[in-house]
């Protein structure tokens, strides 16, 4: 049968699918326009079962924030191929789910929310189809706060960051803390956050791998690496900071240091003592991380420049 170059037309605009391809769904409808829509989503159906157990590692992570900047959401569209990734179309779509996604209270809710006549989860099935690669949303997290800000990284880190009370040049400090979220992964606001046993799991788990690695660094004749007591701050009670103090005074009175020096000497080696003692909190606690644009104070020194204001809520979402 003839069919309408503007009907053609008309079906690529919507889903994005090849010309031959809308044409080809619109001769099997015999000129149906929702029932070629259908076809091309059959078409996905059978694509996306083919394919569903390829890994999707690459895509798009992007955040979307409202005009108040009370609410934000990071998402990632993933795909298969580098190639889909960078494609405009590709972009241009992810850009319209984080659009829809910021008005939904969480991923199942985001799936099933209208996209033009069709779910998203819909939608991503088309696509599928159209694309001829797996596309999933990978990551879907949502944040609300007084103020809300953000940082995306070469498209494959999105950060939120919301903050308890505006204040002045809140963007700058958001973007600043959103940044240092993505350059250094932290996973929790707090030394104060942690699971007690899970820091004794993991004291025990990272002694165990340096004493090991000492075996080898013995062996090699090598200087051996510190081995730690404790990870974490959470560990370091005042009895424990009052041993070490106790340590160290002993020692540079071995050394034959004149007691009156020693309250110059002393603070530093207890900062000392504390840093080698808290690699868990560095690593995992946003607060406790030294500042990425001034490592000579950590994060919660650079958020107390800002004034009364606090870290309310955070979120990370990345490709892999």
């Amino acid at each position: 049968m003839k069919i309408a170059a503007a009907d053609v037309n008309k079906l690529r605009k919507q889903t994005g699918a090849g010309m031959m391809d809308c044409k080809n769904a619109l001769v099997e409808a015999e000129g149906n326009f929702e029932a070629a829509v259908d076809v091309l989503r059959k078409k996905g159906q059978k694509i996306a079962a083919k394919r569903a157990d390829r890994d999707a590692v690459e895509g798009v992570a992007l955040t979307k924030i409202n005009a108040d900047s009370t609410v934000g959401v990071a998402i990632v569209l993933a795909c298969e191929t580098d190639f889909v990734a960078i494609n405009d179309t590709f972009k241009t779509l992810a850009a319209q789910f984080a659009d829809i996604a910021l008005g939904q209270s969480s991923k199942d809710a985001f799936l099933a929310a209208d996209f033009d006549g069709m779910t998203v989860a819909e939608k991503l099935t088309e696509q599928t189809g159209v694309i001829g690669e797996k596309i999933e949303i990978k990551g879907f997290e949502r944040l609300e706060a007084n103020y809300v800000g953000s940082y995306t990284h070469g498209s494959k880190i999105a950060v939120l960051v919301g903050l308890d009370n505006v204040v002045d040049n809140a963007d700058v400090l958001a973007k600043d803390l959103s940044m240092q979220v993505a350059s250094m992964g932290a996973s929790t606001l707090s030394y104060k956050d942690l699971d007690a046993a899970f820091v004794a799991s993991e004291t025990e788990a990272r002694i165990a791998v340096i004493e090991k690695d000492n075996i080898e660094l013995a062996r090699l004749g090598k200087t051996l690496k510190n081995v730690p007591q404790y990870i974490s701050m959470s560990q370091l009670s005042d009895a424990v900071i009052a041993e070490a103090k106790t340590a160290i005074e002993a020692q540079l009175a071995s050394e034959g240091k004149p007691e009156k020096i020693w309250d110059k000497i002393v603070p530093g080696k207890v900062s000392r003592f504390i840093a080698d003692n808290t690699t868990l909190d560095h690593e995992m606690c946003l607060l406790d991380q030294d500042f990425i644009k001034d490592e000579k104070k950590n994060v919660a020194a650079y958020i107390a420049t800002y004034g009364e204001v606090a870290v309310a809520d955070f979120k990370r979402v990345a490709l892999g």
